[in-house]
């Protein structure tokens, strides 16, 4: 079990290799966009907050795009200077600390003790702490927006998973897809549907009904999907943990308190943002900070020496630096398109398509315009303040409710970021569990098939009733 665990806190090269492969693809196929397609731009105006925002009456326009050779291939060193890179960077740091914090208590043997009292405690009622896991990381990211800040948590689950019987695919399922999933929901979302109503001039998490129904019944669905695939390849209880083969240390329970007590500080400071906002815009730097400061107390509580810590960190860094080229590449299409300003000609030709369409096709064909611009823009925020401007206007030309508009931004916005590989802490998740792309794929196609299908049924449901 130690061998599989000390996996997890790695980027693999299987998985890195076939990220990599991937994302070049895309890289290549972005580039061939900007040959194919025209530029263009809308006018954009700020608001009171300084934000642009897409001004409707100003129109669409060509202009001259494309973008240099040379440039593209340097795209993933130049995404570094490009205008809101703080964010990536952002990202990477929080990247580097996990990796070396996870390396530490590692060696000093924490992590593989945290495993095996919670496996001790809770085996024999192993599908009921799947349901409650699942549900936790949901809330998160439905109450408040956690998904990256999710990420440190990912190698946890999955290790868990590993001494539970499972794989490191039912781990990912159990925290990292069911994040992405309460994310999407939206119910008090502050960075995609509390954006977005603000945009679009509606009470702040007004019409939570519908997010709420669409919340539990997904819910519903990924325990289901994830149950009885952990059914089909569990191990035996008497093969995963008995209770002789754990023994309590004091000086171990005293480090996972202390480590439990500061990362849980930190969580309650990030539940406490969904209701002060001024702390919406540093909870990935609060859980960077606390995690950081939970890992290091924990490890010298455990009997660690200051060196050897240093040392274990420095390595865990060094281990993790893979996914940093994996990051950079996936953020250079985003990039790519946009210094060939080819985004708005995309956008303008399916606001252009929408005008063809009956009233019911036009809510799914809005899910679909915030789908595929969810691969090329990861972040919600941003994709409000591209989106809301454009698809609230064309959805109440026919007659689509506001709320409903924004039901669709959330779902398209959320649910994909599980499975794009243009997402950052999809590809930071994997690669600490030691999946490759292709194998999540293959596991998570269909639940993602059967949740576009039902929540393409709650958006038809939301236009029947007048939501």
């Amino acid at each position: 079990m130690g061998e599989a665990k000390e996996k997890q806190l790695n980027i693999s090269v299987r998985s890195f290799a076939t990220a990599i492969i991937v994302i070049f693809v895309l890289m290549a196929a972005a580039y061939l966009l900007t040959l194919a397609i025209p530029g263009g731009a809308y006018l954009r105006t700020p608001d009171e907050n300084g934000n642009l925002l897409i001004d409707t009456a100003g129109g669409f326009s060509y202009v001259e795009g494309g973008i240099p050779f040379w440039k593209w291939l340097l795209s993933p060193i130049l995404v570094l200077g490009a205008s809101g890179n703080g964010t990536l960077i952002a990202v990477i740091v929080f990247l580097l600390v996990i990796g070396g914090v996870f390396n530490a208590l590692d060696r000093c043997g924490l992590m593989k003790y945290m495993l095996d009292r919670i496996a001790n405690r809770f085996h024999a009622v192993r599908y009921r702490l799947m349901a409650v896991t699942m549900l936790f990381f949901m809330a998160m990211g439905a109450m408040i927006g956690s998904f990256e800040e999710c990420v440190p948590l990912v190698p946890i689950v999955v290790a868990l998973s590993l001494n539970l019987g499972w794989d490191a695919l039912t781990g990912v399922g159990m925290s990292l897809l069911a994040g992405g999933c309460g994310f999407a929901s939206g119910i008090c979302n502050p960075f995609t549907v509390g954006v977005a109503q603000q945009l679009a001039g509606l009470p702040m998490f007004s019409g939570a009904w519908l997010r709420v129904l669409s919340f539990a019944l997904i819910y519903a669905l990924l325990l289901m999907f994830v149950s009885l695939y952990a059914k089909k390849i569990e191990k035996p209880l008497d093969e995963v943990r008995t209770a002789e083969a754990f023994c309590a240390e004091v000086h171990m329970d005293r480090g996972i308190r202390w480590f439990a007590g500061i990362l849980g500080t930190g969580i309650a400071v990030v539940l406490c943002s969904g209701f002060i906002p001024a702390l919406q815009d540093y909870t990935m730097i609060i859980v960077v900070v606390m995690f950081l400061a939970a890992g290091i107390v924990s490890c010298l509580t455990t009997g660690m020496n200051g060196k050897m810590l240093g040392k274990s960190f420095a390595e865990g860094v060094r281990s993790i630096f893979p996914a940093v080229v994996m990051i950079l590449m996936a953020a250079s299409i985003k990039f790519t398109l946009e210094e060939a300003h080819v985004l708005d000609t995309i956008l303008h030709g399916a606001v252009g398509l929408a005008e063809t369409l009956p009233q019911w096709a036009v809510i799914l064909f809005i899910y679909l315009i915030v789908l595929v611009m969810n691969f090329f823009i990861p972040s919600g925020s941003a994709k409000a303040f591209m989106l809301i401007p454009l698809i609230v206007p064309m959805a109440q030309i026919f007659g689509i409710s506001t709320q409903l508009c924004i039901v669709a931004f959330a779902f398209g916005d959320g649910f994909s970021n599980v499975l794009y590989p243009t997402n950052p802490a999809l590809l930071i998740s994997l690669g600490l569990a030691d999946v490759s792309y292709g194998d999540w794929f293959k596991w998570s196609w269909k639940f993602q098939l059967l949740n576009l299908l039902l929540t393409s049924l709650l958006l038809l449901f939301g236009l029947a009733v007048g939501y």
